[in-house]
């Protein structure tokens, strides 16, 4: 295969227990407000994606016993969801999810123009990209005699990337590696390939929300393993959660984890890669972010974990992060066996990446860094002014400071991520409650604060975030300035 380099009511819905899930911890004030505060938190969801529009709600009783609350609460909360054009019924066939204000199912509910997206760690494009566009131009034409069709990737773009593996300690050659549409559809393939309904999936917990959903896509179960925010990764506790469960895959990140930020040492990737070989556990690797080491150069860093983890561990790399998430291109690389097999089964869901992007993203590895290095000094200073911006307007909130990635893990001073999320929007502010990062809700002490918005943002995004804090706190707090608890 690859060896050689060359307005209808919905057929589905979610359950009564999944909603809840997904809702967290939703109320904000006293049992008054309760009607309002779930409206609002089911409004988030469906601004945050998490209820796609056409999405079938569960019966009012059903909900009402999920919650633990009255059928009357939950009957007020979908009528004010009606009234704001988010939920729509019909006798005989129940209430799903709509647009607002009669829109288009793709459009989004109204916002305000100024509204600031920390819901989001993906960065604008980084400068030079132009110039690849331009050189990648004068390299079509030699394309353009093929047909374009090429399910492992061009040649040239699969020799640097193996190149990059190399130098980093993880000897590859480019019939090892194939193109994707991104790292996520990287993950998907392996999901397809490797797993079928009711296997269970290895995660870490946090993780990356569209992993979970991945997961859930192919009908899989994630079994989640409690990342520590300070110790990192519990190698015991991964064999024994493998041990117990015999999950068919595993799904890792370990170089400065979304969302912690954390980056696993060269022993833990040595103890851990013992492990998963041990047990003939696959691994996708997620390395997304590796080429944003904000303190030193990425070749300067630990090896890959697949270096230790034998030939079962796929990984999975992206150009989203670190030049442009609109080139939509990502890749992976495993055994060339294990490769002859994704460009097996890959027919079934796409035929190869685009070709232009391809001789794009060969152009910008091929300048030997100098966009990395502009984009990780824009980077470490975004990450700098965030941390200051906190310590000036929220004092009270606990940071580690990440030594790479693209956002910050806070422990907040109480549980109100999901409250402090719907507040937020009030102020202009768009979050991703911590609920999302779990495989069964819950994290309400945390918040994921991405900077990959300019500085200026960024001040402005956290200053507004202290208002909403005083909002959910009942005026308590949110004021004031301290120096950030950093650790």
């Amino acid at each position: 295969m690859c060896s050689g380099v060359g307005h209808l009511p919905p057929a589905g819905g979610i359950s009564a227990v999944r909603l809840a899930t997904l809702l967290g911890d939703w109320r904000q004030g006293g049992s008054r407000s309760g009607a309002a505060d779930l409206a609002a938190a089911v409004e988030l969801q469906v601004l945050d994606g998490q209820l796609p529009l056409g999405t079938r709600l569960p019966a009012e009783r059903q909900l009402a016993s999920a919650l633990g609350v009255s059928r009357t609460l939950v009957g007020a909360a979908l009528q004010r969801l009606r009234e704001g054009g988010f939920v729509a019924s019909r006798r005989g066939a129940g209430s799903w999810i709509t647009a607002p204000s009669g829109r288009e199912a793709a459009a989004a509910p109204p916002q305000r123009l100024d509204l600031i997206d920390l819901a989001r760690a993906s960065p604008a494009a980084g400068a030079g990209i132009m110039a690849a566009v331009d050189a990648a131009r004068g390299r079509l034409t030699d394309e353009l005699l093929d047909d374009g069709y090429n399910m492992c990737g061009l040649t040239v773009l699969r020799e640097r990337i193996a190149q990059r593996y190399t130098a980093r300690g993880l000897p590859t050659n480019p019939a090892q590696v194939m193109i994707t549409n991104g790292a996520h559809h990287a993950f998907v393939l392996a999901l397809r390939l490797l797993t079928g309904p009711g296997d269970r999936v290895l995660v870490e917990q946090p993780t990356y929300p569209n992993s979970i959903e991945a997961v859930r896509s192919v009908h899989a179960r994630p079994v989640p393993v409690a990342l520590d925010p300070h110790r990192g990764w519990d190698v015991a506790g991964i064999e024994a959660a493998i041990r117990q469960a015999a999950p068919r895959l595993a799904y890792l990140v370990a170089d400065f984890q979304n969302p912690t930020g954390l980056r696993m040492d060269l022993s833990t990737r040595q103890h851990l890669g013992t492990v998963l070989a041990r047990w003939r556990t696959p691994v996708v690797v997620d390395e997304t972010l590796v080429e944003l080491d904000l303190e030193a150069d990425p070749l300067d860093g630990p090896p890959p974990l697949a270096a230790f983890a034998g030939e079962a561990a796929i990984t999975v790399g992206s150009a989203s992060k670190a030049y442009w998430g609109g080139l939509r291109l990502g890749w992976l690389r495993a055994a060339e066996d294990m490769i002859d097999r994704f460009a097996a089964a890959r027919f079934t869901s796409d035929l190869g990446s685009p070709v232009l992007d391809q001789l794009v993203l060969a152009e910008l590895l091929g300048d030997e860094g100098a966009l990395l290095r502009r984009r990780r000094e824009q980077t470490r200073a975004a990450r700098d002014t965030l941390l200051d911006a906190l310590g000036s307007h929220c004092p009270d909130w606990t940071v580690r400071l990440p030594e790479g990635g693209l956002s910050l893990w806070c422990r907040l001073p109480e549980p109100m991520s999901t409250r402090l999320s719907v507040a937020a929007v009030n102020h202009g502010v768009r979050l991703a409650p911590a609920s999302r990062f779990a495989v069964h809700g819950g994290l309400e002490r945390w918040l994921r604060l991405p900077f990959a918005q300019q500085p200026r943002s960024l001040v402005e995004a956290v200053r507004r975030l202290s208002l909403a804090v005083a909002a959910v706190r009942g005026g308590r707090g949110g004021e004031g300035v301290a120096e950030l608890a950093v650790t």
